[in-house]
């Protein structure tokens, strides 16, 4: 069996053409070069690799004397001892290869090689928008898969770290790692991922880590987050010494974590660069604000529908202005708004962000008030719902509650008392249903687990011994 790709330079030279184009495309480019006396092809997408670093290395063996070639193969690995270097026997694998950004050169009599020196435009580590701390390191991931394994590996230095490297889709060919701990992991875990990621059968994944999701998770419909993004390496690195498995696509700032439950969407890192009381209030003014959130316009608008069965030192609950429009419309109309205002506001340029909240919310919301469109609780209620949902760390939960809440506001003014508290039953049997990878989405609520329970709600200083998870089904739950 012979490790040769082709017979001869041109024959490697024409399938290449055929492949990539013959001047179709200006990136790629086919070129004659000599490493000592050795004519070689060489093929790369300028875009995708180190220039300086290619210049170097090819000047490095500019011809300068005359040399017997008798084992090709042995005159080119002793001469061309780059170190990122590695011989390949199949064509697909020298494509798959310039494609992703490394350097092919084919030898004369057919022996192919490629070289590591990759280097992807992409910006420099900063820290995220949305996961901002006070005190605390100030890097997140990139787009770039190596930048974002790098910065995993500067927290977690241990030989048992794994990246282990899937290529999925048929043409976008996206690479994806999952990242763990070995020993620590659950075996199990990693064994359905690695199944779900062969299943895997489309073009590309052209929305990166959300396209994961929806293949690996089979999400469908579901409102709720199955998983936990995050764009900061030390809440991964955190996650992974508790057993969590992370998914890191290339081309996407944001790392998956898995399993994750509804109070690990709920976590930030700023309880643990706070002292362990003020990381506890925080963490319960959290999980109130979320609580809050989700009922106090169901609420208020039973109050202030059925404000006759209230005692006196609750009169003042609801609305003293009449409007020509229906109370509950109002509420929906301000709720909806208030999510208009924030899709206006992502997509509004940032010297242009300030000037349209101030017109949209003070303009608008007064004009409203006065000329009788809305009444002065129906806005103070929403902008009070709309600030405790913006509290929650995660995005998609936070949307998840404003689609919840809508829903028990619909469903109140519908069937007044008793639709509240059948949408709530309803919504609270449909969280307990979920178990995505298996994992209890309410857990350690339900099924309830006093201890993990205690340590969801209080933020235990970090020399309290804790098990790992019972959720992330690892071997080895006593941490070292």
């Amino acid at each position: 069996m012979t490790d040769k790709l082709f017979n001869s330079l041109e024959e490697a030279e024409n399938f290449l053409k055929e492949q990539f184009g013959d001047g179709e495309s200006f990136d790629i480019s086919i070129t004659h070069v000599f490493v000592k006396d050795l004519p070689v092809l060489c093929i790369y997408i300028s875009g995708l690799v180190d220039g300086i670093v290619l210049t170097q290395l090819l000047s490095n063996m500019l011809p300068d004397e005359d040399i017997d070639i008798e084992d090709e193969k042995e005159y080119f690995e002793a001469y061309f001892n780059f170190q990122g270097r590695s011989e390949q026997t199949k064509r697909e694998a020298i494509l798959l290869a310039v494609l992703s950004g490394q350097v092919a050169f084919i030898t004369k009599n057919g022996y192919g090689y490629v070289a590591e020196i990759r280097s992807y435009p992409g910006r420099t580590p900063e820290e995220p928008d949305n996961e901002k701390v006070i005190r605390g390191s100030r890097d997140g991931f990139v787009e770039g898969i190596s930048q974002n394994a790098a910065l995993i590996r500067r927290r977690i230095r241990n030989s048992n770290l794994r990246f282990e490297l899937h290529k999925i889709s048929e043409i976008g060919q996206t690479d994806v790692a999952l990242v763990f701990i070995k020993g620590i992991a659950s075996d199990e875990t990693l064994d359905k991922l690695r199944q779900r990621i062969k299943q895997i059968n489309h073009d590309g994944l052209t929305m990166t880590d959300k396209s994961l999701e929806e293949w690996l998770f089979k999400q469908k419909f579901h409102p709720v987050p199955f998983v936990r993004y995050t764009e900061r390496p030390d809440i991964t690195a955190a996650h992974l010494l508790e057993g969590h498995v992370a998914i890191v696509v290339d081309t996407s700032p944001s790392v998956i974590i898995v399993p994750a439950t509804a109070f690990h969407l709920l976590q930030h890192a700023e309880e643990y660069r706070q002292a362990p009381s003020i990381g506890t209030f925080v963490r319960f003014m959290r999980y109130f604000g979320v609580i809050t959130g989700l009922l106090l316009l169901p609420m208020w608008y039973l109050c202030a529908t059925h404000g006759i069965h209230l005692p006196d030192e609750l009169s003042f609950l609801g609305a003293k202005k009449k409007s020509h429009i229906p109370l509950l419309l109002q509420i929906l109309i301000g709720d909806i708004g208030i999510e208009f205002l924030r899709m206006a506001a992502i997509h509004t340029p940032s010297p242009l962000s300030t000037a349209m909240g101030l017109v949209a919310g003070i303009t608008i919301g007064q004009i409203a008030i006065d000329v009788g469109v809305f009444s002065p609780e129906v806005v103070l209620y929403t902008a009070i719902s709309a600030i405790l949902t913006f509290i929650i760390p995660s995005y998609e939960l936070g949307i998840s509650i404003k689609l919840f809440r809508i829903l028990l506001l619909l469903m109140t003014g519908i069937w007044g008392v008793n639709g509240l508290f059948i949408g709530f039953f309803l919504l609270f049997t449909y969280l307990c249903s979920l178990r995505p990878m298996q994992a209890p989405y309410l857990w350690p609520l339900i099924p309830f687990f006093p201890n993990a329970m205690l340590r969801v709600l209080v933020r235990f200083p970090m020399t309290a011994d804790a098990l790992r998870p019972y959720v992330v089904d690892s071997e080895h739950r006593k941490r070292s």
